[in-house]
Formats: structure tokens, C-alpha cells, sequence
């Protein structure tokens, strides 16, 4: 008797439902415990009085911040993921995939930021950089949790329209450039005084990273 053996592939999504569940409960916590400061986070679609609020540096590094940048993460990570899914790159339960896009990112958002940090203290311009990314990962965050609910749908449905992705990247992208524009309106004063350094910084910092990590991701 010949016997053939076939792998048999199993896919989990366990992972998934708790990493999504997970992001739920500490929107939910946070909600709880940051009350006025969550209300407000979230008429930032509408309203610019978080930012002018919580405009001190200190606020980087505040819990809120912290955990919704998980948040963020968690929500960005799954979207590549989908992406990656729908043009047949992977598929969306692959955990392995995930794990290597969750921690890519957190390394490239680290490193970036303590780069920028070094760069700051070098310029001494570290007080608008401070805000300057505190602004970013405001807007970047309030994103990433507006995501969270539509990566749940199509995570768990299928859907095959192009259309549905491009729009969300052109999304993602449309509110990083409009994050610019709004920071440099708040900022234009110190800018102009500063003008040569915020030029060095916005090409070294905010162009280069992701051009090369575009034309990395091409390449590969």
C-alpha cells in the first residue's frame, strides 16, 4: 500500500479575538478612569481643544497615552495584516506575520522617536519636538482606534473589493499629511524662528524613514 501524506493546515483565530478583545477593554478602562480627557480624545475629529489641552510634553508619557498607543499599534498591525491577507501576501490568521508586523512597527516607532529625541537636544529644540509628537500620536491614535471596529469587521468577514483598502490606506495617509499642516499652523511661530532645523528634521526624520521602509518593502 502507498500511503500520501498531506499537511493539514490548521488556522486560529483565538489570538485575534483576544488581542481584539484585549484593545476593547482598555478603551473601555480608559474611558473609565480618564473620563473628561477620553471625551474629549474623541471630538478630536471635530475639535482641537485635546491638543490645546494636553499640549504639555509630560503627556507623552502618561498612562492614556501609553495604553492607547498599544491601542494603536494593536489596530495597525491587523490592518497591514489585511492588506497583506487581501493581495494574497499571507493570510489573515497567520500569527507569525503578525508578530514580525507588530514588532516592526514598535521597533521603527521607537527608534525613530528616541532619534528624534538625540536630534532635538542636539538642535535644542526640544520642546516643540515633544509637542510636536505628542500632536502626532494624538491624531495617529484617535485613527487607529476609529480602525479598530473596521479591521473587526473585515477580520472576520470576507470581503473582496479593492476599493475597501485603498480608501482606508488613502485615509491613513490623507490624515498624516493634514497632521502636518495642523502642526505647523499651531507652531508657526517657533518655527519661523527655528526654520533651517525644522526643514533639517521634517526631510531627515518624517520623509527619509519612510521612503526607504516603502522602498523596502518593494524591494522584498
Amino acid at each position: 500500500m502507498e500511503i500520501n501524506y498531506q499537511e493539514r493546515i490548521l488556522n486560529y483565530t483565538d489570538w485575534a479575538t483576544i488581542l481584539f478583545a484585549l484593545s476593547i477593554f482598555i478603551i473601555a478602562l480608559n474611558k473609565s478612569v480618564f473620563q473628561v480627557r477620553f471625551i474629549e480624545f474623541m471630538r478630536l475629529g471635530i475639535s482641537d481643544k485635546y491638543t490645546k489641552i494636553y499640549k504639555d510634553s509630560n503627556n507623552m508619557n502618561s498612562g492614556f497615552t501609553i495604553s492607547m498607543f498599544l491601542v494603536q499599534l494593536i489596530s495597525f498591525s491587523f490592518f497591514i495584516l489585511l492588506l497583506l491577507s487581501h493581495y494574497k501576501y499571507s493570510t489573515k490568521e497567520n500569527i507569525i506575520i503578525f508578530i514580525q508586523i507588530i514588532t516592526f512597527l514598535g521597533v521603527f516607532i521607537l527608534s525613530k522617536y528616541l532619534i528624534e529625541k538625540i536630534i532635538a537636544t542636539t538642535f535644542k529644540i526640544e520642546k516643540f519636538v515633544d509637542q510636536f509628537n505628542l500632536l502626532k500620536v494624538s491624531y495617529r491614535t484617535y485613527f487607529g482606534v476609529l480602525l479598530l471596529p473596521i479591521n473587526l469587521v473585515l477580520y472576520y468577514n470576507s470581503f473582496n473589493e479593492n476599493w475597501i483598502y485603498l480608501s482606508l490606506l488613502l485615509i491613513l495617509i490623507g490624515i498624516n499629511v493634514i497632521t502636518y499642516f495642523i502642526t505647523l499652523k499651531i507652531y508657526q511661530n517657533a518655527i519661523v524662528g527655528k526654520l533651517f532645523y525644522f526643514i533639517l528634521y521634517l526631510c531627515t526624520l518624517e520623509i527619509a524613514p519612510y521612503y526607504f521602509m516603502y522602498k523596502w518593502i518593494i524591494k522584498n
